[in-house]
């Protein structure tokens, strides 16, 4: 405990070890200076599905904020490497239960993207059928268009050649006779 305290006092920054058995509590040390320590980090195996991963854990840190999550670490030929903490339905998973989770995942999102995919293509489909119906409405609405301007103008100009005609043979008859403004 002297040894804490006088290097605290300097500002030294140490870092301890503890080996622990497998039956003892972890949140205990067999000299009690846990209430000296400011950071307290916690190693344990982790077995699930038949396999044996890594975790670690922040158990205690004063002064700072942290996780309260286990993180698996692996390894590796270029040192320790923290695993970003994946929580699934039966909760944190590690090892291969991991990499089969993830990969069921990608798989899912995968459909999801696909459905929308087809979704979108089926809207631009309907789009574009839709576009084509107006035009061929717009198309059949100008050519009856065309037709009744074409039939009003000839039915114009037989009612002039009917007011015409009449109002020539009041002349050639030297009468009265209709005028244009009688017959419209």
């Amino acid at each position: 405990m002297r040894l804490i305290d006088y290097l605290k006092l300097n500002q030294i920054t140490a870092f301890f070890t503890s080996l622990t058995t497998g039956g003892s509590t972890l949140e205990h040390t067999d000299v009690f200076i846990s209430s000296l320590i400011d950071t307290w980090l916690l190693l344990r195996d982790i077995e699930i599905g038949g396999e044996r991963n890594r975790g670690i854990y922040v158990l205690k840190s004063r002064g700072m904020a942290h996780s309260n999550q286990i993180r698996e670490f692996l390894l590796t030929d270029n040192g320790i490497v923290l695993q970003d903490v994946y929580v699934g339905m039966e909760g944190v998973l590690t090892g291969s239960a991991r990499f089969a989770q993830e990969a069921k995942d990608k798989s899912e999102k995968l459909l999801h993207k696909q459905e929308i995919e087809q979704k979108k293509l089926a809207l631009e489909r309907k789009r574009k059928n839709l576009e084509a119906h107006i035009l061929e409405l717009q198309a059949e609405f100008e050519a009856e268009e065309s037709e009744s301007l074409r039939l009003i103008g000839i039915e114009e100009e037989l009612l002039t050649n009917i007011v015409n005609d009449r109002n020539e043979m009041a002349i050639s008859r030297r009468s009265d006779g209709e005028k244009e403004s009688d017959i419209s």
